[in-house]
């Protein structure tokens, strides 16, 4: 395994293991640096978002970067005030021309919200069969929330972003993706960097690696996308080295056992608009 490996979504896009989320990373040069040490690290996948507000510079570091359009995924989520058909429509155009690209590899429901999500989807579906989206998927949605979409559409989502971490396995939200085929995909995999627990520290002593790769490495081996977020050089290229070497299943299930269910950011439930 490599940073170059992908998984195939369930529509037959391939999507890199490896990304890079830009989460809180500031528009301009502190984004465009960013993702710029990203792709010189060999990363293909770059996770944006509307509500982030970085969108035009990830744009400029693509640009900049000179790599080949095909060789990038980069994927943006829709901001939840946008929600509605014409709004996600609207809001889809605006982020599109502020990355400015032709396509988007996948395009994300930032949250599911209280009652829009479906007519949100909707839209969705058209942009994917205009061709500017290549993959459609959600975020945050629980299982409820992904039967409820099930129920009205035809189009399973092809990726669910939720939080997911050694505190928030999320074991029965990750049997049921891989049971309709949708990747999940974990952020904040490094649990906003209180990586300082015990178990985590003592197996980054016995394979030689620090705790964000001892988490990274448990993140790809329960088959999940993972995009861990840095905007320093050194971190970057730290979280990209985790293709050579392999947690044993003891280590996984210590790790596993970690779970305590508790979120780091909202929960879904209750962050209704």
């Amino acid at each position: 395994m490599s940073i170059t490996d992908y998984t195939v979504l369930n529509n037959g896009v391939r999507m890199p293991w490896l990304g890079m989320g830009v989460f809180q990373v500031e528009d301009g040069e502190e984004v465009i640096q960013s993702v710029r040490y990203a792709l010189d690290a060999g990363y293909r996948s770059i996770d944006t978002a509307a509500g982030y507000r970085n969108e035009a510079g990830v744009g400029t570091a693509i640009k900049q970067s000179g790599i080949r359009r095909e060789e990038l995924f980069i994927t943006t989520k829709l901001a939840n005030p946008d929600q509605g058909y014409e709004s996600t429509l609207r809001a889809f155009e605006d982020s599109r021309q502020k990355l400015d690209l032709d396509y988007i590899d996948l395009y994300l429901i930032h949250w599911p919200g209280k009652d829009k999500f479906k007519e949100t989807w909707r839209a969705f579906e058209k942009l994917q069969k205009d061709g500017y989206i290549r993959a459609i998927g959600v975020s945050n949605f629980k299982i409820h929330h992904l039967e409820s979409l099930k129920q009205d559409s035809d189009t399973i989502p092809a990726v669910n972003q939720v939080e997911f971490h050694p505190l928030l396995n999320q074991q029965k939200l990750l049997d049921y993706c891989k049971s309709e085929g949708i990747q999940l995909e974990a952020w904040t995999p490094l649990m906003k960097g209180n990586l300082n627990q015990p178990e985590i520290t003592k197996l980054a002593a016995k394979h030689k690696k620090t705790p964000a790769q001892i988490v990274l490495r448990w993140d790809l081996q329960h088959g999940i996308v993972t995009i861990p977020k840095s905007v320093h050089q050194e971190r970057i290229q730290e979280n990209a080295d985790i293709f050579d070497f392999t947690l044993s299943e003891e280590d996984m299930k210590t790790i596993d056992q970690m779970n305590q269910d508790h979120r780091l950011g909202p929960d879904p439930d209750e962050l209704l608009f």
